[in-house]
């Protein structure tokens, strides 16, 4: 997937004329993008299209100008972008009562390392890879970022809506499955090609 460059950053003053429409656009493509596993975890496989929505309105919040500036978001956001025969994904541990978090977050501490998610297809499972940097020893963040590296005949059994495709999380007392819907196996088509 090619990369974001400081040519393709919508302008401030244009982005803002035209962000209602681009944003629009985006929620749609992301609820063909997203998948709950669970009650607690959910997945949001990135493409160009949400990483660039996310470098847009980074600038528009924090009001970067400065090239430098925008160039890091470049940066960060590009390391997400899924490389060739790879999907991306950000992964939310949803918690919403404040007063439990932390308490909710330690029974996933661990879940960043071995093999806790996959994606199961054609008889075959890919676990993901989690990008380092977002735990440590006491201490667990709630969005963590995932690739995952589905064989060939995974990307056949996505073709073939006949086929039963899933995404599994088992880690400690979590243990999730959610078959993936037709839609987004179109857009993980896209991303794979």
């Amino acid at each position: 997937m090619p990369r974001i460059t400081l040519e393709d950053v919508i302008p401030y003053a244009e982005y803002e004329r035209q962000r209602e429409s681009f944003r629009s656009r985006i929620i749609a493509l992301k609820q063909r993008r997203r998948i709950s596993v669970g009650p607690l975890i959910t997945f949001v496989f990135e493409n160009r299209d949400t990483l660039q929505f996310q470098i847009q309105e980074m600038i528009r919040v924090e009001r970067i100008f400065d090239p430098a500036r925008v160039q890091d978001e470049l940066d960060v956001y590009n390391a997400l972008l899924p490389s060739r025969d790879e999907l991306s994904a950000t992964l939310l541990i949803e918690i919403t009562e404040e007063a439990r978090m932390k308490e909710w977050l330690d029974t996933f501490m661990g879940l960043d390392h071995g093999e806790t998610v996959a994606i199961v297809a054609g008889g075959e499972q890919v676990y993901g890879v989690f990008e380092g940097g977002h735990s440590h020893e006491t201490k667990i963040s709630a969005v963590h970022f995932v690739r995952f590296r589905p064989t060939g005949a995974m990307k056949a059994a996505c073709a073939d809506l006949r086929q039963p495709v899933t995404i599994t999380v088992n880690h400690g007392h979590y243990r999730a499955e959610a078959a993936v819907p037709g839609s987004m196996r179109e857009e993980w088509l896209k991303d794979l090609s």
